[in-house]
């Protein structure tokens, strides 16, 4: 068994830190047991409809290519905000990819944020860049918003971090399916009721479990006793991490980074599209030989025709197809 005071203090001073931080950046109680009491059909944001909501925005953090910690960020705005403010459905949405966008910006680089009228589109939203203006101005005026805020997967990267260490030459289970689970996890509401520490070291235990490794499990017990955390406590979290990877796993389960975009188009845009697909122009063949022997009509004879469906612009005719943010990232 591997003893934690072969940890840099540095670390150990952090994680006790960060525990004393987490519960600034809790979802209050009262309003999670609210959500999970409402049905679909009441004035109230459900759990159904904020799990749904907390899919779509995985979806997009994978399509614009944000980080894990945006992802993370953005539902823990998310929570807080359903859980402090009588929220109406219609507006779920808007507040969703305010979030995300907020969340991207204290966490991205300025080149890699995508703009608003991109993740408006993108995202199929019906509010304007002005609605989303407005309401980034309310959920930034009603929580504490830090670029630096205690998460699950702020303990989840200390863990890992102090893992590492000790076992250095050991196998360990990988931070970024370690991330992935997280990220399964907190598509469900009841996942929110945690202690990020707690949630996280369920995580990593959960792990370990799979592995069958006795020493590495004698140091997740050594965290437990350094962090003052339950032998009940964590069994319990991570019994419900079991059932949620077990259930992610699963055929049946359509993961939200691997979603496809499902674009609503009006009737004449669709018409449109299913006559283009019929006039694909055929591209003459290029002549063999050397290519100084090639005359200048060739060249116009290779670009004439008409344009490709391909590059043709979206349904709102405001520009190409992707952002052109994700179109640089895919060069």
């Amino acid at each position: 068994m591997r003893d934690l005071q072969g940890l840099d203090t540095s670390l150990l001073k952090e994680l006790k830190l960060c525990c004393a931080k987490e519960t600034n950046f809790l979802p209050r109680e009262s309003g999670l047991k609210l959500m999970e009491s409402l049905t679909e059909g009441h004035n109230g944001v459900s759990a159904k409809s904020r799990d749904t909501r907390v899919e779509d925005l995985w979806s997009l953090t994978s399509f614009f290519g944000y980080s894990t910690q945006t992802f993370v960020q953005s539902v823990n705005l998310l929570d807080r905000f359903l859980t402090i403010m009588k929220v109406q459905p219609k507006h779920l949405p808007c507040i969703g990819v305010c979030c995300l966008h907020i969340a991207a910006k204290m966490v991205e680089e300025e080149n890699n944020i995508s703009p608003t009228h991109e993740l408006i589109r993108i995202s199929q939203s019906k509010f304007t860049v002005s609605d989303l203006g407005r309401m980034e101005k309310i959920i930034s005026e009603k929580l504490s918003v830090e670029p630096k805020a205690v998460t699950a997967l702020t303990f989840l990267h200390l863990y890992y971090r102090a893992f590492t260490i000790l076992y250095l030459r050991e196998e360990m289970p990988s931070i970024v399916r370690l991330e992935a689970q997280l990220k399964a996890c907190l598509c469900r509401l009841v996942f929110s009721k945690a202690k990020p520490s707690v949630l996280a070291l369920a995580l990593i235990a959960h792990e370990i479990e799979t592995l069958k490794s006795m020493t590495m499990s004698k140091t997740v017990q050594q965290f437990q006793r350094h962090l003052k955390i339950s032998d009940s406590l964590l069994l319990h979290w991570k019994e419900l991490v079991a059932r949620c990877m077990a259930a992610y796993c699963s055929s049946e389960c359509v993961k939200p980074d691997h979603r496809k975009l499902v674009w609503i188009v009006s009737r004449r845009t669709a018409q449109s599209l299913q006559a283009n697909h019929f006039r694909v122009p055929i591209l003459p063949t290029i002549p063999e030989g050397n290519w100084d022997e090639i005359e200048s009509d060739s060249y116009e004879d290779i670009s004439s025709g008409e344009e490709s469906p391909c590059g043709s612009p979206g349904s709102d005719g405001e520009g190409s197809f992707f952002p052109t943010s994700f179109l640089k990232c895919r060069k």
